[in-house]
């Protein structure tokens, strides 16, 4: 049995405030589990003794540890001769059954005497392991108070590395490996104390591991912004380039352990079935009354279906780790019924019509007793059963169903790859990194195609030039905090002129398979834009669209647009209309 080092803390670090609570805890855990060890049983040994001078031999009865625990399987090991035995006996009993119903009747008191012998012989070996299960829960419980008190006391020694959830997580996940490494060494060594003196180490090595250097050279603006940030503030309070050096390094480690996990292809991927799952709960919606025929009143009660895809990368990834398309799949149908209820109900109410009914009334003439009969209209109210089908949608943000999921450890990586996009903030179509001025449209000479476009729709785009963070648009889509918002903005412009499509808030898994799907796409050599349509760009090339924006028009050689989201603004931009990064143009026929 593995046994837990006992730790040995100094007066200094039991009279701390903030120790006092995990040295006390690991104290009593160890007192547990030396109560629990002591009850092993315990095995009779002579032991002889030579006395080197005058070489008298004693002899002495000891007590020793049984070193080997009695298992399951050493039974079964020698109870399976017996066991063979009996299975080809039963085999016999059940060939002779057709022949002789007795028979039958002596097999099953047999086998039922059989069962009560073994539930006997079990509940023995229970009984006779019992010790050593208190003693293996015992020195597990120590471990985990070992781990806390070893965590604490490197937190009060090093407290910048509580500065942010990714700190904190890292720095327990290094004391635990130390800890386990230093076990290992002790024991190999095979004395208690080394690895009782190991372990005390293990604070002290993590903090040396969470200074080393983690070369990491970053892609995307946005995580190289944030290293440089955090390395100018930390250089200005730093008297000497040493420091300063060390300290780069530190932040190095940091965003590379802040960076999604997975290759962008199965980012991607993942995403685009997320939304292939969402597209179809609409589509199901969408169908319900040809689905359901036959009811007088279908009434609809529908929360958004939409996601920001950067949630749920967080939360895949603060699970999973690093998945896959195939792996994270189970994972995509948990998240997506957290998300979405759809329930539907009859409902039949006793409601009223009125209809005309025709009656008739008789007359005598008093002084010639003529008999006349006339006709007459009244309207009665007649009851019938009217029913109702209610369809009812309830979702909630991705960010609520990973508070609901998570354990407070993956939580807290689900925050930090929330607040850094996972270094990747554009890997979903987040918009431009392009930060320059909005440009000019003063002087350009548009030259107008065959089709009209819509130049309502563009003079909307523009009086938006000049919004910073694109609250307006993320919210009207649906969004409770801020994503990335260029195809938001392009919804809704639309949406601004009565169209209810098309709106997407993804550039490659919404937005450009709607227009694809209605006849309305254009390649990147596509000649006859027109203003008002959607222009969708591939930043990296990798044959997925990064970014949209809304065209204004054409002078012929460049093609310009307003686009939301570009350095985080809505702004006038210009392209050559050969421009390597355009993919196409999503035609708005009005």
């Amino acid at each position: 049995m593995t046994k837990e080092p006992r730790l040995r803390f100094t007066d200094e670090e039991r009279a701390d405030p903030a120790l006092e609570k995990p040295i006390r805890k690991a104290d009593k855990a160890a007192a547990k589990a030396d109560k629990a060890q002591a009850k092993i049983p315990k095995k009779k040994v002579w032991q002889k003794t030579v006395n080197p001078e005058t070489g008298k031999v004693t002899t002495k009865l000891v007590l020793e540890d049984k070193k080997k625990v009695p298992s399951k399987l050493s039974h079964t090991v020698r109870d399976a001769p017996a066991n063979a035995a009996l299975g080809k006996l039963h085999k016999e009993i059940q060939e002779a059954e057709q022949d002789n119903v007795g028979v039958e009747s002596a097999r099953k008191s047999e086998e039922a005497a059989e069962t009560g012998a073994r539930l006997v012989r079990e509940g023995y070996r229970s009984h006779k392991l019992k010790p050593y299960r208190k003693a293996a829960q015992a020195e597990k419980k120590l471990e985990k108070a070992n781990v806390n008190a070893l965590y604490q006391k490197s937190l009060q020694e090093n407290p910048q590395l509580a500065s942010n959830p990714f700190s904190r997580w890292q720095q327990k996940r290094t004391i635990k490996k130390q800890y386990a490494a230093a076990k290992r060494a002790g024991q190999s060594a095979g004395s208690a104390a080394k690895t009782a003196e190991a372990t005390g180490k293990a604070a002290k090595a993590a903090k040396e591991k969470a200074q080393q250097a983690g070369a990491f050279v970053m892609r995307h603006k946005r995580g190289f912004i944030l290293v440089g940030v955090i390395f100018l503030i930390v250089c200005l309070l730093l008297n000497t380039m040493s420091s300063c050096s060390m300290m780069a390094q530190s932040i190095g480690s940091v965003v590379s352990g802040t960076t999604y996990p997975s290759d962008d292809p199965e980012l991607v991927e993942v995403e685009a079935d997320y939304a292939a799952k969402e597209a179809a709960l609409q589509a199901e919606i969408d169908g319900i009354e040809s689905s359901h025929p036959g009811y007088d009143e279908y009434r609809y009660d529908l929360d958004m279906i939409g996601h920001d895809p950067h949630e749920l990368v967080a939360y895949l990834s603060a699970v999973l780790q690093g998945y896959t398309q195939a792996s994270a799949q189970a994972e995509l149908e948990r998240v997506f019924d957290a998300q979405y209820e759809l329930t539907l109900t009859e409902e039949v109410e006793t409601r009223y019509r009125t209809e005309t009914r025709t009656g008739t009334t008789t007359s005598t003439d008093p002084e010639a007793g003529e008999v006349t009969t006339e006709e007459y209209e009244y309207a009665v109210e007649v009851p019938y059963e009217y029913y109702i089908l209610n369809v009812k949608l309830t979702s909630k943000p991705i960010s609520s169903v990973a508070s609901e999921l998570l354990t407070p450890e993956q939580m807290e990586m689900y925050q930090v790859y929330r607040s850094t996009l996972g270094n990747k903030p554009l890997i979903f179509g987040g918009g431009s990194a392009d930060t320059s001025d909005s440009e000019s449209l003063t002087g350009v000479q548009f030259v107008n195609g065959t089709r009209p476009g819509n130049q309502a729709v563009v003079d909307i785009a523009k009086s938006q030039v000049g919004n910073v963070g694109g609250e307006p648009y993320w919210r009207w889509f649906g969004f409770t905090s801020r994503v990335e918002w260029c195809a938001c903005f392009v919804s809704w412009c639309y949406g601004q002129m009565g169209l209810s499509e098309p709106r997407f808030s993804a550039c490659q898994a919404q937005g450009i398979p709607w227009f694809q799907s209605h006849g309305q796409w254009g390649g990147p050599d596509y000649a006859n834009i027109a203003p008002g349509d959607a222009i969708f760009f591939d930043w990296n090339s990798d044959g997925k669209a990064d970014h949209v924006g809304i065209v204004v028009g054409t002078d012929g050689s460049r093609v310009y647009t307003v686009e939301g989201n570009s350095g985080d603004a809505c702004k006038v931009r210009s392209y050559s209309l050969t421009y390597e990064c355009i993919k196409g143009y999503g035609l708005m026929n009005w």
